[in-house]
């Protein structure tokens, strides 16, 4: 058991990273590479810098020793959906020195398994994109939003520089003169915050920095949000105030009301020291006051533990996660 390895992979939109794991929580390899998201990069360059990533973890043991893997990725179906896609892991995997299988699973997953090791719970996750699930037998269930900027993804970083935009927009429609918050994002959008004779001619300016861009890119904005909130600006506390709150609602949709198992927050936006943060933290203890609300911590690490739990060597994965996440609050 103590030469036996595990390995576990968190592939996101911008960076992929590796855990090589004993099977009593030592970290004995870690890995780093680009964005390994096959939806947003490609199957072959995904590919590339998984196979960067395990490299690095492996670059001093013997891929011999690992046994299981696990990879989590956002559109982990499809993947799997993909024979391409697949095989381009599958080469990947093998080029690493792997002979084990190793499994795919959602990214939602993974983050609950980095907050929780109970099996049955729920997950939010804020960032980029919002989306929360739940989890049962330590397999995603219910699932809601998710659906992406254009559909869905309330309270997200998009959703909070898109309505940022609008608020600055709405100010200048009715000639108001423009608060913190929205004097902030008309500089970040046009390099300064001067409003024309003519504030037409702004809001068209406005209009046109954030239409030539990929509208994703809105979530930049985010930031300049968090910040004004923090600072008090009114604009910027209401928006964290609505943004919560959809955030709470997407739970609601799969959540029972009388639900006490583990909530895990997830997401940039819900894992750092923000107003969003504590105001979701209000949110969820509001309406499921009985459940005990964690962090989500390190997705390798915790994608590893999915591949150690099913061993046979293995008879107490709880023990093992709280080796791996002794501070998860």
């Amino acid at each position: 058991m103590s030469d036996t390895l595990v390995v576990g992979l968190d592939v996101g939109g911008t960076s992929t990273r590796a855990t090589a794991l004993t099977l009593t929580g030592q970290r004995l390899g870690t890995g780093r590479a680009g964005g390994g998201n096959p939806t947003s990069h490609g199957a072959e360059r995904a590919a590339a810098e998984l196979l960067t990533a395990l490299r690095e973890a492996l670059a001093d043991l013997d891929p011999a020793r690992v046994v299981a893997g696990t990879i989590g990725l956002a559109g982990a179906g499809r993947l799997l959906a993909d024979p391409a896609g697949r095989a381009a892991f599958d080469q990947a995997w093998h080029d690493a020195g792997l002979r084990c299988p190793y499994a795919v699973h959602g990214d939602a997953l993974v983050a609950y398994a980095s907050g929780s090791a109970d099996p049955d719970g729920t997950i939010l996750i804020a960032g980029t994109g919002a989306i929360t699930a739940q989890v049962h037998d330590l397999r995603l269930d219910r699932i809601a939003d998710g659906h992406g900027w254009l559909l869905g993804d309330t309270g997200s970083g998009f959703w909070l520089g898109r309505e940022a935009v609008r608020r600055l927009l709405a100010d200048l429609d009715i000639g108001r003169t423009p608060g913190a918050l929205a004097t902030a994002v008309l500089t970040e959008l046009l390099g300064n915050a001067e409003i024309a004779a003519r504030p037409r001619v702004t809001v068209d300016a406005t209009i046109q920095a954030v239409t030539r861009r990929p509208p994703i890119e809105l979530a930049r904005l985010a930031p300049l949000v968090v910040t004004a909130a923090s600072q008090g600006e009114p604009v910027a506390v209401a928006l964290i105030a609505e943004a919560a709150a959809q955030l709470a609602e997407s739970v609601s949709r799969i959540r029972p009301a009388e639900a006490v198992t583990p909530v895990v927050l997830g997401g940039g936006l819900l894992t750092a020291d923000t107003p969003l943060a504590a105001a979701v933290r209000t949110e969820i203890a509001r309406h499921w006051p009985n459940a005990p609300l964690r962090t989500a911590g390190d997705g390798a690490a915790a994608a590893a533990w999915l591949a150690a739990r099913d061993l046979p060597e293995v008879t107490d994965p709880a023990a093992l996660h709280a080796r791996l996440f002794p501070t998860t609050p």
